[in-house]
């Protein structure tokens, strides 16, 4: 029985067989299941390893844009203002500057007024709208002094609207007649208040004398530190045409307000010595304000006046050099603090002058004007170091100054014999707050060593620094010389050495050669 069922079971699989090769004669050749003698052949060619990667098909290029798409005339616009934006070149007569982001971020409220806006930039402002009120009073006294409508001021204004918006970085959200009326308001406001303090006086001009803003006192220091901001500026020429309008003079004429505006910020002086004149620049002058931009620009004239200028360095672009990093301190190192100048041997000495940038060394003495630091001392010197930024066109005088003084002042120690030597005189809380504030002065400015007019004299004192010499010569000074009881253990000390010296010698001598 079982030989039966196995060959039935060999009788099927061999008709099996016969029908599958049967079907495969008749399947196309490419569809036939490979063979056991073609599978070695097939793993072979089917190898990554060593099959060619299909070479790609390119896409085909992308078609191109219609001339009339609006994406083309859009494109076509923005080059078209470009254009028009660079042959108007509006930086040719920029002078009233938005303070750079990075200089703004290391102190807010040194560029921002606090009480008072002059300008379109701060105009508006909610904490600065009390004192819109007192520009309105200031403008009604002015009329009625000299008896004139109002017209006469916005006439003058609006003729100078163009030349007075090119002073100013653009965009200017304000409309033509907001621009007009702020420029007469804001004019008049600051006129008034340097002929009160500078000029004929407060009550000779109809104001009261407990007057809360118009009166030498109260508020004034605050409207000064104010009205001396970068952003907070006029242009001189619209100052001295009101002013000519109010006294009667000539349009044209020039130069009526920088003396004005000089006495009315005289308190802001960093020295106490009195205002000299030069043979080559007096402050005071027509001609020398005739150049003037705005206030902040003619006060800084007058504290550099006949400022030496630095030595010609043509290859090197003024203060933007890529080489040197910004506000990195090794680099911007001229010369070593106090403390390590005093152990070298350098001696600090005032220099009687109103030119508190006037340093000089010589023999190992350095020579530096007194230098009056206040409240309002770190404002003036932040916004003078953003304008000297800003507009190319000036030197660096104040920011070589203040990293010259930086340099100096690493603790409250350098401050401390500063002031002992009468070099520094200030009203801050203690000697560390002015080593903090001048550390602090010149994060994020942009300055070269080599443009600056004291980069000579710091080549000089890093000469005399480096000089083995002087610091032993110093060393000596301060260890036996530094006080009279210390001067005569030394002598004292010498006169011993000396009698027992003379004595050893004459008991040799008697020893050898007796009498």
């Amino acid at each position: 029985m079982v030989a039966v069922f196995n060959k039935e079971l060999l009788s099927w699989y061999l008709i099996t067989l016969k029908l599958k090769e049967t079907v495969e004669t008749n399947l196309p050749k490419n569809q036939r299941e490979p063979t056991a003698s073609s599978i070695p052949l097939t793993l072979y060619k089917s190898d990554p390893e060593f099959e060619p990667a299909p070479t790609p098909t390119p896409p085909p290029p992308p078609p191109a844009p219609s001339l009339d798409s609006p994406w083309i005339i859009s494109i076509r616009e923005k080059l078209d203002q470009a254009r028009q934006y660079e042959a108007s070149s509006p930086w040719a007569t920029l002078s009233i500057y938005r303070v750079p982001k990075s200089l703004r971020d290391v102190d807010e409220t040194a560029y921002a007024p606090q009480i008072v806006s002059i300008g379109p930039y701060h105009r508006g402002r909610r904490r600065l709208r009390d004192m819109d009120r007192h520009k309105w009073r200031a403008l009604h006294h002015a009329l009625t002094r000299a008896g004139h409508d109002v017209r006469l001021y916005l006439a003058a204004a609006r003729s100078l609207e163009d030349r007075a918006r090119a002073c100013y970085e653009s965009p200017l959200s304000i409309s033509g007649d907001a621009f007009v009326e702020s420029l007469v308001l804001d004019a008049i406001f600051a006129l008034e208040l340097f002929r009160g303090v500078a000029g004929e006086g407060f009550p000779r001009l109809g104001y009261a004398p407990n007057d809360p803003v118009f009166a030498v006192r109260g508020i004034m220091h605050s409207l000064q530190r104010d009205m001396i901001m970068l952003e907070n500026q006029l242009p001189l020429f619209v100052l001295d045409i009101i002013l000519a309008l109010q006294l009667g003079h000539e349009p044209s004429r020039s130069g009526l307000v920088a003396p004005l505006a000089l006495r009315f910020f005289d308190p802001l002086r960093p020295t106490d010595e009195p205002l000299s004149s030069s043979a080559s620049f007096d402050p005071l002058s027509d001609a020398s304000s005739s150049g003037a931009l705005h206030c902040l620009d003619v006060f800084r004239r007058s504290l550099l006046l006949s400022c030496p200028k630095p030595a010609s360095r043509p290859w090197i672009r003024r203060r933007w050099s890529h080489a040197r990093p910004v506000a990195d301190k090794r680099r911007l190192q001229l010369i070593h603090c106090v403390t390590e100048l005093r152990d070298a041997g350098i001696k600090f000495r005032r220099r009687k002058s109103d030119r508190f940038w006037d340093i000089k060394f010589k023999d190992g003495i350095l020579h530096i004007p007194r230098l009056l630091i206040h409240d309002g001392t770190k404002s003036l010197f932040l916004n003078l170091i953003a304008f000297e930024q800003c507009h190319l066109e000036c030197s660096n005088h104040i920011t070589s100054y203040v990293i010259f003084m930086d340099n100096l002042i690493n603790s409250e120690v350098d401050v401390g014999y500063l002031h002992y030597r009468g070099i520094i005189e200030h009203w801050l809380g203690n000697d560390g707050e002015v080593a903090d504030l001048f550390n602090r002065l010149c994060q994020e400015v942009v300055f070269d060593i080599n443009d600056c007019y004291l980069s000579e004299l710091s080549e000089q004192m890093n000469c005399y620094y480096n000089h083995r010499w002087n610091a032993w010569r110093a060393s000596l000074s301060h260890k036996y010389f530094s006080n009279p009881w210390a001067i005569i253990s030394l002598v004292a000390a010498v006169v011993l050495l000396l009698l027992t010296s003379a004595q050893t010698f004459y008991g040799i001598y008697a020893y050898y050669k007796p009498s």
